[in-house]
């Protein structure tokens, strides 16, 4: 035998017995011993961490990192000798019995390892482990596919005809027909070779699609990036253990081996994976030095430091000072996002005939976050099914812009384009936040119909013009005072959605400042054409609210008393005697939401009571838009009642806002008068 491969067998096997791999191959040879089965493939995984594997023996290392098959090899005949000497599978007859799978802990973080389908060259001959990332964009049902098969000569003289000496094992890359065939010969005598079929090992095969994270870039709806890269899909191979350990839309860094698939005249790249993590990149743990700076200068009051951030919010797209109350809207329902189960999500309905202004300012804001996706009414909102393009006849699951989204915005564009079965189907998301596909099983080769629900976490954002609507003309006799004629859309998916926002100023009176920051723009694109929009760059903003979000907040105990007084006393103002209550049961989420929002908009871990008057004051507008006024009668624009030109006007909203929670507080010991609020007759 080669000196240097005996050597590398005896590094192996002091490698195993350091790492705990030899205890836990031990007990994996132990399951298999007790079953009294003979296999044709026993399957073992040893868990290799490069660089402790290097420290032992540089050479093997290596041989690992770029030579991953043939290392098996290496593991396979240390593992055979380890189980004949201590007896550990006696039904085990030929080291060909044994498969090896190689799972590294780790790649070096070198370019070298590096795979990446939107960068030349793609060296996809080369079987070594490479590292890649991507989201997941399509996903099949889990196959069978054969992990390995004994096969026997058909001449009963030779002496390959018994015995466990012709197994074929699945190679990463391999096809089924590599594996399972009728045409091998014996490579003793040449005859032909007969599977044993009562020995096949069957495992689970998992077809997955995945796209570079770049793609986010070209689904946002604007973007100050003018870079141009190619972006190209690659097929993913999930087997047996790692079947199902990914979730369509999430983010994942895989360790594997490319392979170039044929089917038919169409090559496929592909990989086979070893490992799978899941990537979630970390938010910036700082916001910029002028935001440090406003926010003291305004820490006398909780309503300022908010205000100023949404009066200047987005100025390349809209004049500081104009949509106010919908720039504040936008910048809560921003910091409102995140992966996590039952979130707290804050979706948007703007009323409005600026369809194009608003349609800028809500592609602008897209921007801010990682996974912005405005949705193509070419494709799908939520996720569909079509047949997998491999050849296999099974079920693939398409992502879409909701699943893209995950954990920010999807914006779906004016709501009154899309036909009455999207819209029931999106008010069904709205109220569960899942949504399920129907795999018909006869159709897809399963014996039974599959019913697959996959979570939607993100916040939805979407416009109604209210010019195209053919009923503007016709005026209802029942309508009460500041309500709004929506019959464009279903009330119960005006009600799915957190707020209900009516813009500022008409299409027909637009505002000199924006009329002027239009015509500015057309001429002089690159244009700052405000000092705001230097000290308060995109970038600052986009920091600011991936370090907004990750804020943990918790309601007050005053805060919350507020929020349910509100409620209470709402329920029982907004009812009639046919439909009782119009106040939905979702409102009191939203005001939760709401709330936590304006708390981590003011980079606070609390949420105080002038959180949630603002909160009610968002609400009770929205409310009044769908429903009409209440006995609470704010007027049409409380949160912004006059613009924000200097400190003095700042100093004059304050006053607005305390006349207001004193109004509030005496609202709720009208109608809700068993709820204790603490009152500060200052």
């Amino acid at each position: 035998m080669d000196p240097e491969m005996q050597k590398m067998k005896e590094v192996a096997l002091v490698y195993l017995d350091r790492s705990g791999g030899l205890q836990k191959f031990v007990h994996d040879c132990k399951k298999y011993n007790d079953s009294k089965q003979s296999y044709a493939v026993y399957r073992f995984l040893i868990s290799i961490n490069p660089s402790d594997i290097t420290e032992l023996d540089a050479t093997l290392g290596n041989y690992i990192l770029h030579n991953p098959l043939q290392a098996a090899q290496i593991f396979q005949s240390v593992c055979f000798v380890a189980i004949k000497t201590l007896s550990l599978i006696e039904q085990l007859q030929t080291e060909a019995q044994i498969s090896i799978l190689l799972k590294p802990t780790h790649l070096p973080p070198l370019p070298s390892y590096i795979l990446s389908l939107s960068a030349y060259p793609f060296n996809h001959t080369s079987q070594r482990f490479y590292m890649s990332e991507g989201i997941v964009i399509a996903m099949g049902t889990v196959t069978k596919y054969t992990q390995g098969a004994r096969f026997l000569c058909t001449e009963e003289t030779c002496p390959f005809s018994e015995g466990f000496r012709c197994i074929r094992v699945h190679c990463a890359g391999a096809t089924e027909s590599a594996t399972v065939r009728t045409d091998f010969v014996c490579s003793f005598c040449s005859s032909p070779l007969q599977e044993d079929m009562k020995f096949r090992v069957l495992g689970d095969k998992q077809i997955v699609e995945m796209i570079d994270a770049k793609i986010l870039n070209a689904l946002k709806g604007y973007s100050n990036d003018k870079s141009h890269f190619r972006i190209q899909a690659f097929t993913v191979f999930l087997r047996d253990e790692l079947a199902n350990k990914m979730t369509i839309g999430n983010h994942y860094r895989i360790i594997g081996i490319p392979a170039c698939v044929q089917h038919g005249l169409q090559a496929t790249a592909c990989i086979e994976v070893s490992s799978v993590q899941l990537y979630r990149p970390n938010g910036p743990s700082f916001v910029s030095d002028n935001f440090k700076y406003l926010l003291s200068l305004t820490s006398s009051s909780c309503w300022r430091f908010t205000a100023i951030l949404a009066n200047m919010f987005a100025s390349q797209v809209v004049p500081p000072g104009t949509y106010n109350t919908l720039k504040l809207a936008i910048l809560l329902s921003l910091v409102q996002t995140c992966e996590k189960e039952n979130a707290d999500y804050l979706d948007l309905l703007i009323v409005t005939s600026d369809t194009l202004v608003i349609d800028r300012l809500l592609n602008y804001s897209l921007c801010l976050l990682p996974r912005g996706i405005r949705h193509p009414p070419s494709s799908e909102i939520f996720p569909s099914v079509s047949k997998d393009k491999h050849g296999t006849g099974s079920a693939s699951i398409q992502a879409c812009s909701a699943v893209l989204a995950k954990g920010g915005i999807c914006y779906i564009g004016d709501l009154s384009s899309y036909k009455k079965d999207k819209l029931e189907l999106l008010q069904s998301v709205l109220e569960s936040r899942t949504t399920t596909v129907f795999i018909p099983g006869k159709k897809y080769g399963e014996e039974a119909d599959q019913q697959v629900t996959f979570s939607v976490q993100t916040n939805f954002w979407s416009f109604v013009d209210v010019d195209s609507s053919p009923k503007k003309h016709i005026q209802k006799e029942n309508f009460l005072i500041g309500q709004m004629d929506m019959s464009l859309i279903p009330v119960n998916l005006v009600d799915g959605f957190g707020l209900l926002i009516y813009s500022e100023f008409p299409s027909c009176h637009l505002s000199s400042p924006l009329v002027h920051h239009i015509l500015k723009k057309a001429t002089n694109p690159e244009a700052m054409l405000y000092k705001v929009s230097q000290q308060f760059r995109t970038q600052d903003y986009e920091e600011f609210i991936l370090f907004a979000r990750n804020l943990h907040v918790e309601l007050s105990s005053e805060a919350e008393n507020l929020i349910q007084g509100y409620y209470l006393a709402s329920r029982r103002v907004r009812r009639d005697s046919i439909h009782g209550s119009t106040l939905s049961a979702s409102a009191l989420k939203i005001l939760i939401s709401l709330s936590k929002a304006h708390a981590k908009l003011s980079l606070r871990q609390t949420v105080l009571e002038e959180d949630a008057v603002i909160a009610i004051l968002l609400l009770e507008s929205s409310l009044t838009l769908k429903h009409g006024t209440s006995a609470l009668c704010v007027p049409p624009n409380p949160v912004f009642p006059f613009d924000l030109s200097d400190e003095n006007s700042l100093q004059q909203r304050d006053i607005y806002l305390m006349q207001c929670h004193h109004q509030l507080l005496k609202f709720i010991a009208a109608y809700s008068p068993g709820i204790h609020i603490n009152t500060n007759e200052e």
